[in-house]
């Protein structure tokens, strides 16, 4: 496979088109259960509020995950990210009873060499941004 988007016709500043996830308890299970990390933090709301969260939170890397598929989306090719870095900066809280919600928009930051663009991300969850620098280089067609 190769990405659908031809390097030709991105300029900068073009926005990706906006995605929401939304986050249960029951996907951070799947997710620890696949990712083989059983940190109580992610599953266990009394263990969570007794080490200072105020509840649940998200992993990192599923949030960071979730952010991608954005760009992955758009790109219509996983393979076509050559590049993907972020900074956490607020976790994804996660209650019982309503779940979350990341949101993510993304944009056209810069058309670099050899069919690459650097595509910058905003993710945000209630209303806090839960990703910083967060920046993908990706291979167009």
């Amino acid at each position: 496979m190769t990405a659908k988007i031809a390097y030709d016709e991105v300029e900068v500043g073009t926005e990706l088109p906006a995605q929401s996830f939304p986050v249960t308890r029951a996907t951070l299970v799947r997710y620890a259960g696949a990712s083989g990390d059983f940190n109580p933090i992610h599953w266990n709301e009394k263990f969570a509020v007794g080490v200072g969260l105020p509840d649940v939170i998200a992993h990192g890397m599923f949030t960071m995950a979730e952010a991608i598929r954005v760009v992955t989306d758009w790109a219509g090719d996983p393979a076509a990210v050559v590049e993907y870095g972020v900074r956490f900066t607020k976790p994804v809280v996660v209650p019982d009873d309503t779940g979350a919600l990341i949101e993510v928009a993304a944009k056209v930051a810069a058309k670099l060499d050899d069919g690459l663009v650097r595509v910058d991300l905003t993710a945000t969850s209630a209303g806090q941004k839960v990703l910083g620098m967060s920046r993908a280089v990706v291979r167009l067609a």
